[in-house]
């Protein structure tokens, strides 16, 4: 039930007898009519565009049509004001029955109140995390995945198919370095002196596996070449290493629906075959790039080398695939792989890739649009770097890391549920600023808390209600009298709740979970508004010890809520609290 969305329904209806009865020309679209809640909650409880938007087509003033518009929304039982504002905005009221009955329709369909059919079974591959396997993850990939994760369940609850992709870079170069560094802690839990030279990994987390390839090995390894070891090695460590960093994943609760191997892509004939697909399409050739201004980037040699015509699809300069040794640029695996995700029949692909990846955004866009003919969207979504503070100050490195703060270091200090919800108060776009300290404060300053505590609140009415005898399962609940609840304060937290399903829509069109978290704490603000009033209003508690049937209808109220938040709450990957401590 998306309340926003029946109003619309209901203005639509009016501008077709508009245009029915003359009032307005044939061929208008209405496509542009918006139906929302006003800048001021005093204006009303939903506003429209209409007259707005269809002045200029029609030929007539907007007021003129505001008028017309508002004479026959008021014919509506729903519909208790129609007031016409500033040039033709119309501001609507809505009779306190709407909201009683969308009270007893969250409690109807539960936490499946607020699911939506926009995304109409579209298939959507969501990309996150994909960090080397070389090392456990660190509090940049922590929000990578959580911003990932809660995008993947907010585009589910939105009625698209998504599977959840994790993309195992484990062709490069860098996991020679860390077959390297493995062995290194091998010959060291042979007993023998190691020295970690500039580009290995020194971190303690490399120990347990060194002693692992010593149990699994012995002393085969020991003085010889890296012929005669490296390829073992480099397969042995990269498995330690993805096992790791499943544990990571898991102790955040993200689960993958699919990994997906960088090194699957290497002689195997699948970069040949992408390249081909582009060069079939007239976009690879043989040529020189211009020396960039500014600082040249890694990719560029000044000889002729194998390019992509990328610039026919929106990129700035065209890229190299192959460099002129022969072998591949970093570039040429990343388009076989999009390439094969191209080949699975995704609608959409969405990539989120940490800040530092913002020149990658348009090759691989053009990429995709080559590989597809344009057919198949790639959206990049770039998260911002993390700041992590406590006491008053900078978060030291983990020593287990050796050079960064881990997932396992944050989650440590505050659990994963807190380290979910706060790496989501913020667009994925901004900064973040982690303080240990604030995201455990019991205050209104921190949404964790807060909104947690809103929940937990409805618990523990729940409970004093069942104490009482007043029943307070959700069919007795929905069978209350909810024509009781009549208070502006009531009815506030009731209109909150109408703008859930409305803000999944908007929340997974423009990719943004950070609403989802942003809403709950709204949500959260009108509760436990009503809450603080009943500490000086009697008749606004929501148990009255003398009158079962007043209470249920008060509960069934703060039961909607905790629903919703529940729902909420599930897509960001948070564990509602049922009391506080």
């Amino acid at each position: 039930m998306n309340l926003f969305s029946e109003i619309r329904a209901l203005v639509l209806a009016a501008l077709e007898k508009m245009t029915a009865d003359g009032k307005l020309p044939t061929g208008l679209s209405f496509d542009a009519v918006a139906v929302e809640p006003p800048r001021d909650p005093l204006h009303g409880d939903m506003a429209t565009n209409a007259a707005m938007v269809l002045a200029k087509p029609s030929g007539r003033k907007p007021r003129e049509i505001a008028d017309e518009l508002a004479a026959s929304l008021r014919q509506d039982d729903r519909i208790t004001a129609a007031d016409v504002a500033g040039p033709g905005f119309l501001n609507l009221r809505l009779a306190p029955a709407v909201w009683q009955t969308l009270i007893k329709n969250v409690l109807e369909h539960g936490q499946s109140f607020g699911r939506s059919s926009v995304g109409a079974g579209q298939r959507v591959n969501v990309e996150y995390v994909s960090a080397n396997p070389t090392g456990p993850l660190h509090v940049g990939h922590t929000r990578g995945a959580v911003f990932g994760d809660a995008l993947a369940s907010l585009l589910d609850y939105a009625g698209y198919a998504v599977t959840r992709e994790y993309y195992i870079n484990d062709g490069g170069a860098q996991v020679d370095v860390l077959a390297r560094s493995v062995y290194l802690r091998y010959l060291e839990a042979h007993g023998r002196d190691v020295a970690f030279e500039d580009g290995t990994y020194p971190g303690d987390y490399l120990i347990p596996v060194g002693q692992a390839l010593k149990e699994k090995v012995g002393a085969e390894f020991i003085d010889k070449g890296e012929q005669f070891w490296l390829a073992d090695v480099r397969e042995f460590a990269s498995t330690a290493m993805m096992d790791m960093i499943r544990e990571d994943l898991a102790l955040l609760g993200v689960k993958m629906d699919h990994f997906f191997s960088e090194k699957s892509l290497y002689g195997t004939g699948r970069i040949e075959a992408a390249i081909d697909k582009l060069r079939a399409k007239g976009l690879i050739y043989e040529g020189v790039l211009e020396p960039p201004k500014g600082k040249k980037p890694e990719d560029w040699e000044p000889r002729e080398q194998t390019l992509f015509k990328s610039t026919e699809h929106g990129d700035d300069v065209d890229r190299p695939v192959m460099k002129s040794d022969g072998s591949w640029t970093y570039f040429a695996p990343d388009i076989a792989y999009h390439s094969d995700k191209v080949d699975r029949d995704f609608d959409l692909l969405i990539d989120i890739l940490g800040a530092d990846h913002g020149g990658y955004v348009k090759r691989m866009k053009a990429a995709v649009s080559a590989l597809s003919d344009g057919k198949v969207p790639l959206e990049i979504k770039l998260t911002q770097l993390v700041r992590l503070y406590k006491d008053g100050e900078p978060f030291k490195m983990s020593k287990r890391a050796g050079t960064f703060v881990t997932l396992r270091d944050v989650i440590d200090q505050v659990g994963a549920d807190v380290t979910r919800f706060v790496m989501l108060t913020r667009k994925n776009d901004a900064p973040l600023d982690f303080d240990f300290n604030k995201v455990l404060e019991q205050s209104r300053e921190n949404p964790v808390f807060y909104v947690q505590y809103a929940h937990a609140r409805v618990c523990s009415v729940l409970r004093r209600a069942s104490e009482a005898g007043i029943a307070v399962d959700d069919a007795r609940l929905q069978a209350a009298d909810l024509t009781l609840l009549s208070h502006p304060s009531e009815l506030a937290v009731a209109k909150k709740l109408a703008e859930w399903p409305r803000l999944i829509e908007i929340a997974a069109r423009t990719n943004e979970p950070h609403r989802v978290a942003f809403f709950l704490y709204e949500l959260a603000s009108e509760l436990h508004a009503l809450w603080n009033k009943g500490n000086d209003e009697p008749s606004l508690r929501f148990v009255q010890e003398d009158d079962p049937g007043t209470s249920q209808a008060k509960i069934a109220l703060a039961r909607a809520v905790s629903v919703v938040i529940s729902a909420g709450l599930a897509i960001l990957g948070v564990t509602p609290a049922e009391e506080m401590r």
